[in-house]
């Protein structure tokens, strides 16, 4: 009798083991976010104007400064405004149209922190930090304090590989000062399919 009972439990350990190991690859392949993805908490913006760059887009939040891109935050018909001078070290030239929208700001010259900084005393609500050149290795890097004791009070996050150059190019191209973009998007219950990812970058 204790073998049938040692066996029955047994096979329903390994049941729920093998149910639970289901659901993780379900979530992954209906869901389009895998498991590591959700919990690293991941933020996705869309663009909706113009259109040349009406895609879907992933960024990493800033590791230990600034607040979050969460629901309370959501904005929809937000501006994304590339910084003037690019890098966003110093106070922008273009200020007047930060305020009360997104940065759009290049990595290096200084901190991730500063960057966010300097755009906060210009009056933007978020940033958005981005490769400052046309390589791909920007997903593994973490935005992290600077160790000055300094915390922005407006969220920060990094776009991953080619999108932050190819949305400062293609607005360039186009004479547009902004990007019209949707922050940040749920994805809870959107299939891979359905995103539209851009074309120059796979997740």
């Amino acid at each position: 009798m204790k073998i049938l009972t040692a066996f029955i439990f047994g096979v329903s350990a390994l049941f729920n083991v093998l149910m639970t190991a289901e659901s993780e690859v379900k979530l992954t392949r209906n869901d389009g976010i895998s498991s590591v993805e959700l919990i690293s908490g991941d933020i996705f913006f869309e663009i909706i104007d113009p259109e040349e760059l009406g895609f879907t887009y992933r960024a990493k939040p800033a590791k230990d400064f600034g607040v979050t891109f969460n629901d309370t935050f959501y904005k929809k018909g937000a501006l994304l405004v590339p910084v003037e001078p690019s890098d966003g070290c110093s106070f922008p030239n273009n200020a007047q149209d930060i305020e009360g929208n997104i940065a759009l700001i290049e990595r290096g010259q200084c901190s991730f922190l500063s960057k966010t900084i300097r755009a906060q005393e210009a009056g933007a609500i978020g940033v958005i930090i981005t490769d400052d050149d046309e390589s791909d290795d920007s997903f593994y890097i973490e935005m992290i304090d600077d160790n000055t004791n300094r915390n922005p009070q407006i969220p920060a996050a990094f776009l991953l590989g080619l999108n932050g150059f190819m949305i400062r190019k293609t607005l360039y191209e186009l004479d547009m000062k902004y990007a019209v973009i949707n922050i940040p998007l749920n994805m809870t219950f959107i299939g891979f399919h359905e995103v539209k990812q851009p074309p120059w970058l796979v997740w």
